[in-house]
């Protein structure tokens, strides 16, 4: 056991023979707890199966850490200077964030008073009162200091402090979670809405082409060289395709809504101009298990949450044993206000008091099964966060890896669809075909073109997922 702390503990001196007792019990009092030990289970990690690697990582090549990028800064390795600017608003502003950080402040203040029950107790107190009866009137006047040591023979004391320390960790680790949790849910936000601009700009790249369409087909209808079913196909291509285009806008207001409340602004006063795709897709390693377990602030919650409760089962069972505590007091009490201060108004106490539940039909009991049985809950639950934990890794991982290779069969596709519009717009720019299949070969290539878009806004999306079931960043901890 740890006891530094009886080198800062000294005797109240409150008068010569009080002084001489108290001087004479402290050293009783140190060896008692010296010898007392810390009732209750001693904390260990439980156990948890662990394999050597991820299934899913197969074939991914680990990406080298860059030197020059900032420890903790994981949203940087996308090279997207916008993306970082709203990044670093997010622990400044964003009030669930904020409303962690909080929580955590309380956390370290009960650690402080945890602590300070390991001392003694120090009061003054002043007094000045005046009584009487029908017949006489009495003034009574006091000064005393006084102090108070529980003696912390059983460790109820420092398992509280070992429990609120846990507490205060746990609540670090929570702070770290809403964190990244805001972060990874604001680059996600992003993303899909820099795609949504792309698919926004394409659908106004493709409404001017079908406009011209229209604009040709019209002129033809005028003349007498084209059928009305003609031009009616071409009317329903160019409305069809603007009300594709004004869904997407309300979709990106919303995400743009998203994004302002994210780092803490109202909606109306935040915006972001449209602009092409700046982002590039990382090289993302898949990480070790045992690192795993190391970054992930949920999982640091889980297990520092379950040390709390193991060293709760020791507070609970040293209710089992008396409290003793120490207290000592001296000072002045007179009649006499101007003769308070004088030797023969000196007063002085001091002895030990020992207290103990005698009956209690059981509830200390209780409470020890209570402890213990919340202590199970948080293992399973620390043990089902780890599970949890890998499964999202190696889903992401794995949907990462199909993407992929869906990336490069749908840019083929997309490819192709706009060589056959090409082509089928000069068959009929020479006559050879109706503009119906002009029609078709059009909303084919448009709708490729979409698809790779949703594509690369859903690769981007569980990229930065994968990053976050990894705990933020990819370096090992042994690196940082």
């Amino acid at each position: 056991m740890n006891n530094s702390y009886f080198n800062k503990v000294k005797p109240v001196m409150t008068s010569p023979k009080a002084g001489s007792i108290a001087f004479r019990l402290a050293p009783l009092a140190l060896a008692l707890m010296v010898v007392g030990c810390a009732v209750g289970p001693d904390y260990h990690r439980p156990a948890v199966t662990m394999p050597t690697e991820f299934k899913e990582a197969k074939g991914w090549t680990a990406a080298a850490p860059k030197e020059n990028q900032t420890k903790g800064d994981w949203w940087a390795v996308y090279q997207d200077p916008q993306l970082s600017s709203l990044m670093s608003q997010v622990q400044i502003s964003n009030q669930n964030v904020a409303q962690y950080a909080a929580q955590y402040r309380e956390a370290q203040a009960l650690v402080t008073q945890a602590r300070a029950e390991l001392f003694p107790q120090v009061t003054a107190t002043v007094d000045s009162t005046r009584s009487g009866t029908a017949t006489t009137t009495s003034n009574q006047h006091s000064a005393e200091l006084g102090a108070s040591w529980e003696l912390d023979i059983w460790g109820k004391l420092r398992r509280t402090e070992e429990e609120q320390k846990a507490n205060a960790q746990a609540s670090a680790a929570d702070l770290a979670n809403a964190t990244l949790s805001a972060q990874s849910e604001l680059a996600q936000d992003y993303f899909q809405l820099r795609v949504m601009d792309a698919q926004i700009a394409l659908y106004e790249q493709s409404i001017q082409a079908y406009q011209r369409y229209l604009t040709v087909i019209q002129n033809q209808y005028t003349g007498g060289n084209t059928s009305r079913a003609t031009l009616a196909q071409a009317q329903t291509q160019l409305e069809s395709t603007k009300a594709s285009a004004l869904q997407l806008q309300w979709e990106r207001a919303q995400l743009e809504h998203a994004i302002a409340i994210l780092i803490g602004r109202p909606p109306a006063q935040f915006s972001l101009a449209a602009e092409p795709i700046k982002f590039t897709l990382p090289a993302i390693p898949a990480g070790l298990p045992s690192q795993l377990l190391q970054r992930r602030p949920d999982i640091a919650a889980a297990e520092r949450t379950m040390a709390s409760a193991n060293a709760a089962v020791g507070v609970a069972t040293a209710a089992y044993y008396p409290d003793i505590t120490l207290s000592a007091s001296g000072g002045f009490s007179s009649s006499v206000l101007h003769n308070l201060f004088s030797l023969p108004n000196r007063v002085w106490s001091l002895g030990p008091e020992l207290s103990q539940t005698v009956l209690d039909f059981g509830a200390t009991r209780g409470k020890v099964a209570e402890a213990a049985a919340t202590y199970d809950a948080d293992v399973a639950s620390y043990r089902q966060t780890v599970l949890t934990a890998m499964g999202e890794v190696e889903d992401y991982l794995v949907e990462l890896r199909v993407i992929d290779s869906q990336m490069v069969a749908q840019k083929n596709a997309a490819d192709s669809a706009k060589e056959s519009a090409r082509v089928t717009y000069n068959q009929y720019q020479a006559g050879m075909i109706d503009y119906l299949d002009v029609a078709t070969t059009e909303n084919t290539s448009l709708t490729q073109q979409q698809s790779v878009l949703s594509l690369l806004s859903t690769q981007m999306v569980t990229s930065v997922k994968l990053i976050a079931a990894l705990g933020g960043g990819w370096q090992a901890p042994d690196e940082k």
